[in-house]
């Protein structure tokens, strides 16, 4: 039933979640320069789905909506890596999860759907616990290093608005795509830029390419199809939530009072949102 693919879905979305959340901890263990990170990680992910795809026998599939979405996929992942180096940490990941609101507008503008006020509440009570969350560490940034942000959330909105409009060959061959360019895009750094080879190194970059993207992309791919655009991007906001937890574990920093405040409020109201989808398809169903 379409219930419970959704229900499967969401919770892959979580996963998702989950698995790039631990990008910050990792990447901080392996002492490259930034867009070497991003390159390397990116090609290994893009060996894995594309492992996947030779598995399900999925073919690379070159339509409008797959090359589009490759392309606002890849610029997510060079722009959010940028943006951590011209602004602080905490500015980008709060300016890319402007991309609730570029979906909303999206829907509106170009699919011509009508917002719901309830959409639209939980946009902005997210947006508003997610910007609480990060509170004590705003600073001003570098203007430039904010507007790549801000730029991040429009191509994350983009991506989920063109991977919810395709068919599953469209969206793995999107990603895999999508992942090939950023890699190739980063890589030539590794030559340009000091590189210390350790086994510790190694070994992260190895997690950051399968667990930390690669198997979340796949994941996020099948996710797509069953789960709306905008249900999609705030499960996801839950991954700027994690991230902290993670830190707390490995290197012992304790969120502050705004961050537990903004982690209640966010995890509150998705899962109110996604009860709120799940009661309203049941009734359309019933009728």
């Amino acid at each position: 039933m379409k219930t419970s693919r959704e229900k499967q879905a969401v919770i892959m979305m979580a996963v998702c979640a989950a698995l790039w959340s631990t990008a910050g901890i990792f990447i901080k263990l392996i002492p490259w320069h930034s867009m070497v990170i991003c390159g390397l990680r990116s090609l290994l992910s893009a060996v894995v789905v594309y492992i996947y795809m030779k598995y399900q026998k999925i073919p690379i599939c070159l339509t409008k909506r797959s090359v589009l979405a490759s392309f606002t996929l890849a610029l997510t992942f060079i722009c959010f890596v940028i943006a951590n180096k011209l602004t602080t940490a905490a500015n980008a990941i709060v300016l890319e999860f402007t991309s609730p609101i570029f979906i909303l507008i999206m829907n509106a503008l170009v699919f011509h759907q009508k917002i719901r006020h309830a959409d639209a509440l939980v946009v902005g009570i997210t947006m508003c616990g997610i910007t609480l969350f990060f509170f004590d560490q705003l600073g001003s940034g570098s203007l430039l290093g904010n507007f790549l942000g801000v730029f991040c959330g429009f191509c994350v909105a983009c991506t989920y608005v063109f991977f919810g409009q395709s068919g599953k060959n469209e969206r793995m061959s999107g990603i895999f795509l999508g992942l090939l360019i950023s890699g190739v895009i980063g890589l030539p750094f590794a030559f340009w830029t000091p590189m210390e080879i350790t086994v510790q190194s190694v070994l992260t970059i190895l997690a950051l390419g399968i667990f930390q993207l690669g198997i979340p992309y796949v994941l996020f791919g099948l996710a797509t199809g069953d789960c709306p655009p905008l249900a999609c991007n705030l499960i996801g906001a839950v991954e700027p939530l994690l991230n902290p937890i993670w830190v707390f574990l490995f290197n012992g920093e304790k969120p502050g009072t705004f961050a537990l405040i903004g982690s209640v409020i966010v995890i509150f109201a998705v899962t109110g949102w996604c009860i709120l989808q799940d009661r309203t398809l049941k009734r359309e169903q019933q009728c």
